[in-house]
């Protein structure tokens, strides 16, 4: 079950929004720098490379992503965040982000996988799927939840950072919003009207 359709992640990507009226500044700072970065994305060939390794992830934080990011836009009739390399977004936007606004959600996704393994004897990533489920669930619930701030604001940035991730991708633009290549561009050659060259 997708914990963010993907009708809600398109009215998100198309507002702009940050999202709760809560969002700490840390949440606003780096979602609002993955959103820039994400006009990048679809051409960054350090992203689509075949011997990529994670600069600001460790390989398990990685593997928490994937399939955090994967349980956010999971595969159904279009691929997933898992097939789009969403992983490969978050972690290059965290690898420039500001030190301290990486540290936040490196702490949030530490925190995850301690409230997995307390909960259900196993790390975020190695959770039964309808375990992963319950906890980000709960944390989807927001103020209303019981769960630790720092959990929920955590999932509030990596649901951002995914949506924007995804939607940027050739697989985003092109498979799951039809898009014929109008708004995706590879590469941004610029004008070519003589009149408007220096």
């Amino acid at each position: 079950m997708a914990l963010y359709n993907r009708r809600a992640a398109l009215r998100t990507l198309a507002s702009g929004a940050v999202g709760a009226v809560t969002s700490t500044l840390w949440v606003e700072s780096l979602t609002g720098f993955a959103r820039q970065q994400a006009h990048d994305h679809a051409a960054s060939a350090a992203i689509a490379a075949q011997n990529w390794a994670p600069r600001a992830l460790s390989a398990s934080q990685n593997e928490t992503v994937i399939v955090l990011t994967e349980l956010i836009i999971p595969e159904t009739d279009t691929p997933g965040a898992r097939t789009a390399r969403v992983n490969r977004f978050i972690d290059s936007v965290l690898a420039e982000a500001k030190p301290a606004d990486r540290d936040a959600f490196l702490r949030g996704l530490a925190w995850i996988d301690a409230r997995s393994q307390a909960r259900f004897g196993k790390g975020f990533a190695d959770a039964a799927p309808d375990d992963q489920t319950a906890l980000l669930t709960a944390l989807a619930a927001g103020a209303r939840s019981a769960e630790d701030p720092i959990g929920v604001e955590f999932f509030e940035a990596i649901k951002f950072m995914t949506i924007d991730g995804y939607y940027t991708t050739e697989i985003g633009m092109r498979q799951e919003l039809g898009d014929s290549g109008a708004m995706f561009l590879a590469q941004f050659a610029g004008c070519d009207h003589p009149e408007h060259q220096a």
